[in-house]
């Protein structure tokens, strides 16, 4: 091979996250005759975990079942924080040998199929130069929206609007929010770890939603799980606790399915005996579709009701007509 042809693995893998390392480790573990190389625009792994760097990053399912089921989770925690995620991938990585495989700094721009020769070939930049690479089958690791440009809503007037204005795709890390009285537009997973995190230096926080969203709490560390942890052997207990935690997963959703009313009416009582008595729960609470026609968010050892309650949080429902330069009407 010449120094200007592509570089050839069997399998080209995009993207060093969760779903590009799974795929690396089970292409060596099923057919180790093949070869592989992982392309990762960034300069680290973790993908996801290692974009989205907003105050109170985790995860919004248990920790258990996103983890691989060959690399047990070790930490406590059964709902995990953003940096402790990425540091699991890049030791899972490192524990199977995948990170010898992965060409950091490589920014994929096409992928041509040649059927002449049954074969992709990739063209890249890499350290701000041009390659290329060529494989016979191609996985794309690359999750689902757009690194560059993310979702931003159009709202009239925003460009008049004297303070910060921020995208938790784009977080500054020298951002001071201390003291400030923040509005974060929407209430979904972002918005729900979001909120409860600026809480803590804001001296107020308003989660603005257009319409209100199914909410649970769960406590990040579990002690049945620890309990199973402690009795049995690491690899044992790791896919135990994989095994229960999908299981009340599947069993929830079958539930709230197919008793639609009685699950709303559940998920009404325990947010009316996590808030002071009185609180509209209706009207903030109270979403106009039935549970898991959308996800449900995960508020995490009961924060964000607890901040509502002690009055450094407000929700307020309704829709933006437009924005000043003092803030949102």
């Amino acid at each position: 091979m010449g120094a200007a042809d592509p570089e050839y693995s069997d399998v080209l893998i995009i993207g060093a996250g969760i779903s590009g390392l799974g795929a690396a480790y089970r292409v060596h573990e099923k057919s180790p005759g093949l070869t592989y190389t992982v392309l990762e625009r960034r300069q680290r792994i973790g993908g996801t975990w290692d974009l989205f760097r907003y105050p109170g990053i985790r995860s919004d399912s248990d920790i258990f079942t996103l983890s691989f089921p060959y690399q047990p989770w070790t930490r406590p925690e059964n709902v995990a924080d953003g940096d402790d995620i990425r540091d699991y991938l890049t030791e899972t990585a490192r524990t199977h040998g995948i990170d010898r495989h992965i060409r950091f700094n490589t920014h994929v721009l096409s992928a041509d199929w040649d059927s002449n020769t049954d074969t992709w070939t990739v063209q890249t930049e890499q350290d701000g130069e041009a390659r290329a690479f060529r494989c016979r089958y191609l996985f794309c690791g690359t999750g689902y929206y757009n690194y560059d440009e993310p979702y931003t809503p159009e709202f009239p007037g925003i460009e008049t609007f004297d303070g910060a204005v921020v995208h938790p795709q784009f977080w500054p890390e020298t951002l001071d929010y201390s003291g400030k009285r923040i509005v974060v537009i929407g209430s979904g997973a972002t918005a729900v770890s979001l909120v409860p995190a600026l809480a803590q230096q804001a001296s107020h926080v308003t989660m603005l939603q257009r319409s209100p969203t199914y909410m649970v709490s769960a406590d990040r560390i579990v002690p049945t799980v620890q309990t199973i942890r402690k009795i049995l052997p690491r690899k044992l207990s790791h896919q135990v606790v994989r095994f229960r935690n999908a299981m009340i997963h599947v069993l929830s959703y079958f539930f709230f399915r197919k008793a639609p009313d009685l699950g709303r009416s559940y998920l009404r009582k325990r947010i009316m005996a996590a808030l002071p008595e009185g609180y509209p729960v209706d009207v903030h609470f109270k979403p106009r579709y039935k549970p898991w026609d959308q996800r449900l968010c995960l508020v995490l050892d009961g924060d964000l009701f607890g901040h509502i309650s002690d009055g450094r949080v407000d929700i307020v429902t309704d829709h933006i007509d437009h924005v000043d330069a003092a803030g949102i009407v």
